[in-house]
């Protein structure tokens, strides 16, 4: 049997699988937890891996590791390859202004969908390169490479030294800013008007590329961003678009064709295969139903029953669920608000029905938005803590008017790496071909009413002065 890993590092945690790279089966796997906030130490990160890698049993026996991550976080190194302060991570909002002035600076959002097919906002790691610069001016003398966080990861992996030697993928270099997925190539201009002076930027490797070796003997995959490993891990079809509900909402599609959307709404990535991943986020997802179970005093199965006891729609109270600003629409300073509340619905039952849509009918915008810009949605494939929630799963298809498939909670993103490593080993035009589990599938007429009632309640929010 030939083993492989794939790793995730995500926002939370680090999760480490270790798979037959001919069949998929889960051999062995580990788990080691990251710290909160917006700003971490990469070394954090490193440590949890060293947990994750040791309770699954070590990298000693495999024949190829992958790694994937978090998009978009700002590692700033020095000449020498130190952290010249912590990363900054997709859902840092205070880089809002710079990315501002970045898409005024280059004459509108049209020009950065020309350029490299997404339009600012504050996740991008050129915003924060951005603020890095006019905000700690004598940290950003120091800075002469950046990487994303699954880059620092693989280098740290190969034990190189060597700023020279850091490798990352299409797929996360899509969403720097100073790369294209249109043109495979970087945009220095772009780079040096966003931190006001060239700095080095990790060789970006094809589908299968070689980011180093383990102990000189384990070849290590190009890795790949969070949501384009999971669209690998997933296995999903032509027409399947992805709803992942963890930390951020992300809805995506593997495509043939960049998406060209001036709005900034549907960002213009690429996959892990040579294609394009067309995808929306939104800051909120996951924590919305921690905050509304929190609110409520209740653990997260009881907050599924009092939603699914209250009818369709909770008799009109609408929850924007803006807790953390918010990315898609482009309001960062935004908070959430509750809209409604009479007596009748002043219970838990309607405030927990109320988060559950109001978080889905975020992520129904972004479906609405991918198919605006040409996307083919058959199916809907929901992954993501957030899937396990038996309300999420039975309110979808009312609102997503799509069939609702649920695989079995996995990890799908270090599936995804681990599928990628095993392409590394095995070789071949495609990743090799894993059986699954059959999905659940979750059915039921669309009510429009509720996406109505959200979308009154949204432009109210939108509607406040910034």
């Amino acid at each position: 049997m030939t083993l492989v890993a794939g790793i995730d590092s995500s926002t939370q945690s680090c999760k480490v699988v270790i798979r037959d790279a001919e069949t998929g089966k889960l051999v062995r796997q580990g788990r080691a937890s990251h710290p909160d906030g917006t700003e971490v130490h990469p070394d954090a990160w490193w440590t949890a891996l060293q947990s994750a890698i040791a309770e699954a049993g070590g990298l000693d026996d495999v024949a190829a590791v992958s790694v994937a991550g978090q998009q978009h976080g700002m590692v700033v190194l020095d000449e020498n390859g130190e952290v010249v302060r912590p990363a900054l991570l997709w859902n840092d909002t205070r880089s809002a202004g710079a990315a501002a002035d970045l898409t005024a600076e280059l004459g509108g959002p049209e020009k950065w969908v020309e350029a490299v097919g997404i339009v600012p906002v504050a996740s991008f790691t050129l915003t924060k390169l951005r603020w890095l610069a006019r905000n700690e001016p004598e940290n950003a003398a120091r800075v002469a490479a950046v990487c994303l966080p699954h880059d620092w990861l693989t280098w740290k992996l190969s034990g190189s030294t060597s700023l020279d030697d850091i490798k990352t993928d299409r797929s996360d270099a899509s969403g720097t800013m100073y790369w294209s997925a249109a043109t495979n190539q970087y945009r220095p201009d772009l780079l040096e008007l966003g931190f006001g002076r060239a700095i080095g930027t990790p060789e970006v490797l094809g589908p299968t590329g070689i980011a180093g070796h383990i102990k000189e003997k384990i070849p290590l995959g190009p890795g790949a961003g969070d949501n384009a490993a999971a669209a690998l891990g997933t296995g999903a079809l032509p027409g399947d678009v992805i709803v992942s509900i963890g930390t951020s909402g992300t809805v995506f599609v593997s495509s043939d064709v960049a998406p060209n959307d001036p709005s900034g709404a549907v960002a213009g990535f690429a996959d892990t295969t040579g294609r394009f991943l067309p995808i929306v986020v939104t800051l909120n997802a996951a924590r919305v139903l921690d905050a509304a179970a929190k609110l409520l005093s209740v653990d997260h199965d009881e907050l599924s029953r009092l939603a699914l006891s209250a009818p369709a729609g909770a008799d009109g109270l609408v929850l924007v669920p803006y807790l953390q600003g918010e990315r898609t629409p482009n309001r960062p300073d935004a908070t959430g608000a509750i809209h409604g509340l009479t007596l009748k619905t002043s219970d838990p039952a309607h405030l927990a029905r109320a988060a559950v849509e109001g978080m889905l009918c975020a992520l129904a915008d972004g479906l609405d938005a991918l198919v605006a810009r040409g996307a083919q949605a058959n199916r809907i494939v929901l992954v993501g803590g957030g899937a396990r929630s038996e309300a999420v799963r039975r309110i979808a298809p009312a609102l997503f008017g799509k069939p609702v498939l649920v695989p079995p909670p996995g990890e799908y993103v270090a599936d995804g790496a681990a599928r990628q490593a095993a392409w590394v080993t095995l070789g071949g035009d495609a990743a090799p071909t894993w059986s699954a589990e059959a999905p659940e599938t979750y059915e039921d007429k669309p009510v429009p009413l509720i996406r109505e009632q959200y979308a009154a309640a949204q432009q109210a929010v939108l509607d406040r002065p910034r």
